[in-house]
């Protein structure tokens, strides 16, 4: 068995294969596992490509990973707020109940809205997964607006939080999407891993057969059972493609490629008192008032001290799109000023990483079980084919895995 791409799509199909009895070799053009989960360490700097967070709560993820091995680092059940000179704080009471006096305070909107998002977002934690991804589908801001949400409440908290989520500040995401997001945010506390997001892909390869992953090897063409590589052919059962969804538009023509966001984070070195910032919090802070370019940013050594050598504070920033010039981290320099609350004028810049296509757009009615088998006999998975997160990566690998196996009369079809 052939694996095109090892992802975290193509890692947790290989693992499921290899449950299966099959022999698998994931192939890879890039020089380490993980796809767009990478971390990169520079001068004792661990810097995730694109600001991520992982939820144990993602039901395929506690399936398959050993969150205790990660050493997670989970980031405050909240977001700080930057209205004017202030940040104030909103979050769910039930686990910070000092928050809660703060939340009902906070001049973001009513607190009948307040209240309204807040049944809302419990609503969904109470839903099963499968009743939200086939409920009526629409824009998330036309649900959220459903919800009897106001514009205050919408253009100050929730546009600039979810903005960092589905990386688009228009709401046009899937509702569908939304209410999934929701429901792990409530019953999860999204994090870090201690040695960064690598680590989860890692792990997955790692429960691999030994030699079984061959990176540096570039897939140039795909046939049933058989990959051309620029280090020759490479042969088995069958071929499953588990890259990007633009790598697997070019090798699998069956496959209509989703139009991507890109997200630019800029990573930056903070002076001064590390408890000056976000109150000392692993907090992701948000502009209320949309002053400028960064959608979030967080002190990630706030909530995971390996991120930085020698105590250092490493901040990460997000901007829409692919803006890494200098004239553009003036701008952003200027903003973080604004969030932060403090002088930025000496803080370092370690560098801007840009993620070109970070995630596929999901918009309305959004399928989360596209078919992984195609019609001329190959096979496909990645988030294109699922939702655009850790847990639609590995949910769309698993059933991959499965689709073959089914289909090799190796395993009764799954209908997870």
């Amino acid at each position: 068995m052939v694996v095109v791409g090892a992802g975290l799509a193509g890692l947790c199909a290989a693992l499921r294969l290899t449950e299966g009895g099959l022999s698998v070799q994931v192939l890879d053009a890039s020089d380490a596992v993980g796809g767009r989960v990478r971390t990169d360490v520079v001068d004792g700097l661990r810097l995730d490509r694109g600001f991520q967070l992982h939820n144990p709560a993602y039901p395929e993820a506690a399936r398959v990973l050993d969150h205790d091995a990660l050493d997670l680092r989970p980031f405050a059940p909240g977001v700080l707020v930057a209205l004017g000179s202030k940040q104030h704080r909103l979050g769910d009471p039930r686990r910070g109940p000092s928050w809660a006096l703060e939340s009902a305070r906070a001049p973001v909107g009513s607190l009948a809205d307040k209240v309204r998002f807040a049944v809302y977002a419990l609503r969904m934690a109470g839903a099963s997964p499968r009743d939200l991804v086939t409920q009526a589908d629409s824009p998330a801001e036309a649900a959220l607006r459903a919800a009897g949400i106001d514009d205050r409440f919408l253009d100050s908290v929730l546009r600039p939080f979810l903005a960092g989520v589905f990386l688009e500040p228009d709401l046009t995401t899937s509702r569908r999407f939304l209410n999934l997001v929701l429901r792990t945010f409530v019953r999860g506390s999204p994090g870090v891993p201690a040695l960064g997001m690598q680590a989860i892909p890692e792990q997955l390869a790692g429960r691999l057969p030994g030699g079984c992953v061959r990176l540096g090897v570039a897939a140039l063409a795909v046939r049933p059972g058989e990959v051309d590589t620029d280090d020759g052919t490479v042969r088995g059962r069958a071929a499953l493609v588990a890259t990007d969804p633009t790598t697997a538009g070019g090798l699998l023509p069956a496959v209509t490629v989703p139009r991507m966001h890109p997200v630019t984070t800029w990573y930056h070195l903070a002076d001064g008192d590390p408890a000056a910032l976000t109150r000392g919090e692993p907090l992701l802070v948000v502009d209320g008032a949309r002053r400028g370019p960064v959608v979030n940013s967080v002190v990630l050594t706030h909530a995971a001290p390996e991120y930085a050598s020698d105590n250092r504070v490493l901040v990460s920033s997000s901007v829409l799109g692919v803006r890494s010039d200098a004239g553009e981290e003036r701008d952003v320099r200027g903003h973080l000023g604004l969030l932060h609350g403090v002088d930025t004028r000496d803080w370092t810049l370690v560098r801007p990483v840009v993620v070109r296509e970070a995630l596929p757009a999901m918009t309305p009615p959004h399928d989360f079980r596209k078919d992984v088998r195609l019609p001329d006999g190959l096979y496909v998975c990645g988030d294109h084919r699922d939702s655009s997160s850790i847990q639609g990566a590995m949910a769309s690998g698993r059933r991959a895995a499965e689709a073959v196996l089914a289909d090799l009369g190796l395993l009764a079809e799954s209908t997870g």
